[in-house]
């Protein structure tokens, strides 16, 4: 064998190496078989199908396709505002609150003698232009509702911000021609996704003219601050106007996907009709008129009314367009080549609802208390029973939430231990449990309040009796109690900032009925943990998707409704069960846009919503968790007490007490399903009563397996350090306790890792081993994990101003 194993030959580096088989045009035998392995053969196709195209026809073919997607987009943007197709919707948005609009409506509605003029009964103003054949609308939200303009710009085609030129005041200061609240506008629907915009200064005409230049370039240069890409036009003089109009009908329109996904329609009439004995008392039919925006729409699904809720609906007609394009076109111009009317053509109904295939309006599933219930056992039950009981069996104490492979950790406990536990800590043990996830968390660094200084700091001030009275009336103006609190929360924030988690083990509570619910980790990222284990009874209540991004990209196709009236058609929508005291709150805001949106299916079903957000720049306050928030979702508004987590890529997110200035978290919640793409806008309320903008993002996901994981971090001392070895105190106050927690891991904050070894005394000293020798400075830390859920704080019915007025007329 020696032999013949050295006589073998071993190739060198300057081995031949001969060049592989050439195939010529076809394929191998050999790199079919491996391409194919295993697969099974496709269908044979047609010869004519397979042909390879020639180059003067595949340059044919592509002219072909290029030429038709040109013809498609040019007649596209040829119908918008036609005869045949919606007018276009415009928003009239002065960014300063002082401005008045409507000097801008009478230069628009004068531009053409030809022009057609208009008023809806909503306030709706629709201008006819023979000369552009296009037909624009302009609607004009109330100036400082925040709300009503944001609900103007969600459904309007294009936006024409109005800004006054700069001029100087009387005083010798110069007045902004863009306000707080301008800002704040501007702010809020760059969030929530701007159509096409077209920005107008006016107003310069007070100046002198050979200031109008400096002017507007210093308005340019305010408004290239959010949109960089848009050019100022002067609004003075009929041209002007003329000039704007044509920007508007010819620019190049954005797409906004959570509208242009769904149906929608701003109201150019709405009626009430009480309802017949079918109906609630005091509920009635909502009739909405008015021109069909997005995708279609059928009658058998559900619509959504901002301020009034979720509906059915029972009908749909296709009354007559009164907005024609010429004085001469009278005659229907709703309906498209399917539907041609005569010159006298009354009210068509377009569809009837039917009751098979209607969409329910639950929202919730009724969960059976009797479903877990369990029968009485069998005869064969009760014989493998009597087995097992003759066995020897092990009692252990576990907290609840404990798995079965935790369980091998926790040693044994004796029936006078176990019985003395039940007696005294089981109840109380999850009392406790409930008690520490309500509690705010603290830190073993506390901050003195009564701070001493030096006499030296102070100063003495002698003050009139008018200064003392005015500090006196200050103070009585003054919440002490608001003032006390916000200090305390104020403290807890930094506190949770500098030391994240942490949490001091109390004296009087054995630490192990205090964390019953807490378990511990090998490792947050790779450690298993099962998403149904211990649900909350009110996942019982919501629906969840077996493949959530499945789901929406088949619904987002629009294969779903092929049936219904066409985007640009004038329609009239009934929707019934509407309650007469939201009608009446709605009329009596009359510069209030009433917008209707469709819901896609399975959008009114309640679920765990999951939206990214990140915190602006005009608050610096912690938000803590569970905090009461208003969220514009889309087309939604609600109110919610959300639990924050971190925005990571794994399968477990820690959970965040507190929403820092400049951080992004995500935050879930009991809301109904919304399907992304959708904006998110997060409000909070102050003192004054007012809304304020306080973070923006979009919806993540609508998934109610997310674990959110709760972490608190107990914390010990180093007493005494030999190498590797070191005796750790106030971590623990008992030996008990230590016996309990001997399995989890520890950390140091340098970078060490051990474990427990055994316990020391009874005071709650134990001896430790980690992988290094401490430093006397180090901390020794215990992470400990449990799982959160969102609690139930769902409220649909939110006010149509931010603003609370005396006016208003609350919905429940």
């Amino acid at each position: 064998m020696g032999i013949e194993k050295q006589d073998r030959h071993r190739s060198g580096v300057f081995k031949q190496s001969n060049k592989l088989h050439k195939t010529g045009r076809h394929r191998s035998k050999g790199s079919i078989d491996n391409e194919v392995k295993g697969k099974v053969a496709s269908q044979s196709m047609l010869k004519r199908a397979c042909r390879e195209l020639r180059k003067e026809e595949r340059r044919n073919q592509s002219q072909q396709i290029r030429k038709k997607k040109r013809e498609e987009v040019l007649t596209k943007k040829r119908s918008l505002g036609g005869s045949l197709a919606a007018p276009l919707l415009v928003a009239v948005i002065p960014l300063n609150q002082d401005f008045d609009p409507q000097s801008a409506l009478s230069l628009l509605t004068g531009t053409d003698e030809a022009a057609i003029v208009s008023k809806s009964p909503t306030g709706v103003i629709h201008i006819g232009m023979p000369r552009f054949k296009q037909r624009f609308s302009f609607i004009f939200p109330s100036l400082g509702d925040t709300f009503a303009n944001l609900d103007a710009a969600k459904i309007a085609d294009s936006i024409l911000f109005l800004v006054p030129a700069i001029r100087k005041s009387t005083s010798g200061s110069t007045d902004a021609p863009i306000d707080n609240w301008g800002e704040e506008i501007m702010t809020a629907m760059i969030a929530q996704g701007l159509p096409s915009v077209v920005v107008a200064v006016m107003d310069l005409e007070t100046i002198h003219p050979k200031k109008w230049h400096d002017s507007k370039q210093q308005v340019q240069k305010l408004i290239s601050k959010w949109l960089p890409d848009e050019k100022v036009m002067p609004l003075e003089k009929t041209i002007d106007a003329l000039n704007v109009l044509r920007r508007l009908g010819l620019q190049k329109r954005r797409s906004l996907s959570y509208r242009d996904n769904r149906p929608h329609l701003l109201a150019e009439n709405v009626t009430f009709k009480t309802g017949d004995q079918t109906m609630l008392k005091g509920h009635g039919t909502l009739e909405v008129t008015g021109y069909l925006r997005g995708s279609r729409m059928s009658v058998n699904g559900l619509v959504h009314i901002p301020g009034f809720g979720e509906f059915q609906m029972s009908q749909i007609d296709a009354p007559q367009d009164i907005y024609p394009l010429e004085k001469k076109r009278t005659k229907d111009l709703c309906t498209a080549s399917d539907f041609e009317m005569g010159k006298n053509a009354a009210t068509r109904i377009l569809e009837r609802v039917d009751s098979n295939i209607q969409e329910s309006l639950q929202s919730e599933y009724i969960p059976d208390p009797l479903d877990a219930e369990q029968t009485w056992p069998t005869s064969e039950e009760l014989a493998d029973a009597e087995i097992k009981l003759t066995k020897t069996k092990v009692v252990k104490l576990l907290p609840k939430g404990t798995s079965s492979y935790q369980a091998a950790w926790i040693p044994d406990v004796d029936d006078e231990e176990l019985n003395q536990g039940s007696e005294s800590g089981s109840d109380e043990g999850s009392d406790e449990g409930m008690a520490v996830d309500a509690e705010q968390p603290t830190s073993m660094y506390e901050l003195s309040e009564n701070e001493s200084g030096d006499e030296n700091d102070y100063e003495t001030m002698t003050i009139s009796s008018d200064a003392a009275l005015d500090d006196q009336r200050y103070d009585q103006q003054m919440d002490m109690q608001e003032e006390r609190q916000a200090i305390i929360k104020f403290k807890e924030a930094k506190l949770d900032a500098l030391f994240p988690d942490e949490k001091d083990t109390p004296q009087n509570v054995p630490a192990r009925e205090y964390f019953a619910k807490y378990r511990g980790l090998e490792s947050f990222r790779t450690s298993p943990w099962d998403p149904k284990e211990n649900l909350p009874a009110d996942y019982a209540r919501i629906f969840q998707f077996e493949n959530f991004d499945r789901t929406r990209k088949r619904i987002l196709k629009k294969s779903w409704n092929e049936c219904g009236p066409t985007p640009g058609w004038y329609i009239t929508i009934h929707v019934t069960e509407v309650n007469q005291d939201l009608y009446k709150a709605y009329i009596t805001k009359v510069e209030q846009p009433l917008i209707l949106f469709g819901l896609l299916p399975h959008e009114h079903k309640m679920s765990v919503l999951n939206v990214v957000l990140k915190r602006t720049t005009n608050n610096s306050k912690a938000i803590e968790s569970k905090t009461r928030l208003l969220f514009q979702c889309g087309f939604r508004k609600f109110y919610a007490l959300p639990i924050f987590s971190q925005h990571t890529n794994g399968s477990k997110h820690k959970y965040e007490r507190y929403f820092h200035p400049g951080s992004t978290v995500v935050a879930s919640m009991y809301a109904p399903v919304t399907f992304p793409p959708c904006p998110v806008m997060c409000y909070i309320e102050n003192q004054a009563g007012d809304l304020e903008l306080i973070a923006t993002g979009s919806v993540l996901s609508v998934n109610p397996d997310r674990l959110v994981i709760k972490r608190v971090v107990l914390s010990g001392y180093p007493f005494k350090i030999h190498k590797r070895s070191a005796v750790v105190r106030f971590m623990f106050f008992n030996r008990e306790d230590i016996n309990w927690f001997k399995p989890v891991q520890l950390r140091t904050k340098h970078g060490r890792r051990g474990h427990i070894k055994e316990p020391l005394g009874t005071h709650g000293h134990m001896k430790c081993v980690f992988d290094g020798q401490l430093k006397s400075q180090d901390t020794v830390l215990m992470n400990l994990y449990k799982r959160v859920f969102p609690t139930w704080t769902y409220d649909p019915y939110v006010l149509a101003t931010p603003t609370k007025q005396t006016d208003d007329i609350e919905m429940a």
